[in-house]
């Protein structure tokens, strides 16, 4: 069964059951700073899992382009990948945990014709703060799923929130227990050579090969609160995500991730270039590598990603970076092999994703970053071959000049210097110690912004609004908002706008905004359709995230915009608005720093 046929069966059979296709959101998420990318599909729902009624109703569906970093190291085994497809449903307060599980386990058995006795369960066993999940338990048995397939795990495992168990979940942050489903590849499957559960019983979390993750229901039903406890929300959710592409590999039994249609045609061109065969053992990570990596970095370069230094452009460098390491490894002819396999990639999903129209400045961009490096890569193996060899030094290289601590280690054995335990040791420590403090970045990006729906935020955010009106009453209505990051103690604004503003301009922008939130405007927000709030007049510059009905905010008569975000009621409680830093944002952008007194 192919990938489309697969997303299109999930989509259907949840429509024939009342849920309503929702738009795949931009990897880059719109007007939210709280994380880089679009990890999963419940991202933009938080506020209606919360209570906000959402314009499509209670019951939701879609596949999602989603990009995960956590496990990038792991990018070169059989399962694990940065880019893939969510396929998720959503009851908002509406259906609960029978119909979830019973569906799920329809749609595996019925739509994919999986055998049931190859799926096992994992449920929440419990904590002080909430009870064991007896209920999805008994639910499970009743399907037909008997109890030696059914395993309790602890809250690392069967809880999920954005900032981790009920004990790490910070005030605003709202989770509750899963319940996971794993398809069983025992029939013929080999162990991994290394594998600890070789000769003892296994289970399905051990990672040792033998069990594949295939679908978690979320029941999103508590929130924390400031003083450390979990109350129920008013509503009880769910939250289901499954992976596209490991549902593909189940579906025709077939444990390499890498062999489903997806990636196939990337892994053949691979082979084609290098004039090597993906079956042998010594090629198949960097294979992997390069088709995983190339694949998300296309889709970051369709959704307005350049490589750089910073942030989301970071990423994007990085992963064009490993991959290119392994086309080297491998002897790709580069500037060959970029155009033909991005443009490879774009037909893969151009019937399914935004990709094609923005199709003409992907390879570009990505052949020209690849090109960049490879002065760097060099200097990297010049270095390798005169510096002393630390585990420091090794963590150096790869930090400055992308250079793999497995390509290093090669080289020298190559040259007669194989790397001791001392140092592979010291290399881990300071991988380790990266790793912990990017994590913990990465967490308060995601804990400190628009997620908590806090009080200063709401301001920022609607102070946004009123910029981008004043903007365009003053510069002229070429002004188009093209991306925005708020904290609780300033707000960041990019527009389209060619020249740098001048002192005049920007007190002009400054004192209308303040005059608007002097008038002590209302908001009001209504429900309409799309076609019809664009005739109104609604700005609505970040593509379509509904299909039919969206959510439209008036300021007065001064702004009108199609938005997801909180809003404050009236513009009186803003205070005052200052504009501190005007600046570039790239070609024909212009950014904005302000804030609120």
């Amino acid at each position: 069964m192919t990938s489309d046929e697969i997303r299109q069966r999930y989509l259907d059979f949840f429509v024939k059951r009342g849920h309503k296709i929702i738009p795949a959101a931009s990897l880059v998420p719109e007007n939210d700073p709280t994380t880089l990318f679009t990890s999963c599909g419940m991202q933009p729902l938080v506020p209606y899992l919360k209570g906000e009624v959402h314009p499509m109703g209670k019951r939701l569906v879609d596949s999602q382009p989603s990009l995960r970093l956590q496990d990038i190291e792991e990018v070169g085994d059989t399962c694990h990948t940065t880019f893939f497809e969510m396929l998720g449903n959503w009851s908002l307060g509406d259906y609960f945990k029978k119909e979830q599980l019973s569906w799920f386990l329809e749609f595996l058995t019925s739509e994919l014709q999986l055998p049931k006795e190859k799926l096992y369960v994992s449920v929440f066993e419990g904590t002080k703060e909430v009870s064991k999940d007896t209920e999805s338990v008994e639910i499970w048995e009743k399907l037909g799923i008997p109890e030696e397939r059914i395993f309790y795990y602890p809250a690392e495992k069967n809880w999920w929130a954005i900032s981790g168990t009920p004990a790490e979940m910070v005030p605003g942050d709202i989770g509750g227990p899963d319940s996971e489903v794993f398809y069983d590849f025992r029939p013929g499957f080999k162990f991994h050579e290394n594998s600890p559960y070789k000769n003892e019983k296994c289970h399905p979390n051990c990672q040792c090969g033998r069990f594949l993750e295939i679908g978690n229901s979320v029941f999103i039903e508590y929130e924390k609160k400031a003083d450390g406890s979990l109350i129920e929300l008013p509503q009880k959710n769910v939250d289901f995500g499954a992976g596209l592409e490991r549902l593909v590999t189940v579906t025709n039994e077939e444990p390499d991730i890498f062999k489903i249609d997806l990636f196939i045609p990337i892994i053949r061109t691979i082979e084609q270039m290098s004039r090597k065969s993906y079956e042998s053992e010594e090629n198949k990570k960097p294979m992997r590598i390069i088709a995983d990596h190339l694949r998300a970095a296309v889709f970051l370069v369709a959704d307005g990603i350049i490589p750089s230094n910073k942030e989301r452009g970071y990423i994007l460098r990085r992963l064009i970076r490993r991959a290119t390491v392994k086309m080297v490894q491998l002897n790709i002819p580069m500037m060959k092999f970029i155009p033909y396999v991005c443009q490879q990639i774009i037909d893969i999903y151009k019937d399914s994703y935004f990709i094609e129209k923005s199709s003409f400045k992907i390879h570009p961009i990505i052949g020209a970053e690849v090109n960049d490096f490879i002065p760097l890569l060099h200097r990297g193996t010049k270095l390798l071959q005169t510096q002393p060899i630390t585990g420091k030094f090794l963590f150096d290289l790869h930090q400055t000049y992308g250079f793999p601590f497995e390509l290093a280690r090669d080289l020298l054995s190559q040259w007669g210097k194989p790397v001791n335990k001392r140092v592979k040791e010291d290399f881990e420590k300071e991988s380790q110690e990266h790793q912990e403090k990017s994590r913990s970045a990465s967490a308060g990006m995601f804990k400190s912004g628009l997620a908590d729906h806090s009080e200063e935020v709401t301001k920022y955010h609607t102070a946004t609004h009123l910029l981008h009106a004043s903007l365009r009453k003053i510069l002229g209505e070429h002004v188009q908002q093209k991306g925005s990051n708020i904290t609780a103690e300033r707000l960041r604004f990019d527009f389209s706008h060619s020249q740098k503003m001048i002192p005049s301009e920007i007190q002009k922008v400054e004192d209308l905004v303040n005059q608007k939130i002097k008038e002590n405007l209302p908001v009001k927000m209504k429900i309409m359709r799309l076609n019809e709030a664009k005739k109104e007049g609604a700005l609505a510059f970040f593509g379509e995230k509904y299909e039919n009905e969206v959510k439209v905010y008036n300021i007065g008569d001064f702004s009108k915009e199609v938005c997801g975000g909180p809003h404050v009621d009236f513009t009186g409680t803003l205070g005052k608005f200052k504009i501190i830093k005007e600046e570039s944002a790239g070609a024909g952008i212009r950014r904005i720093y302000g804030v609120l007194k």
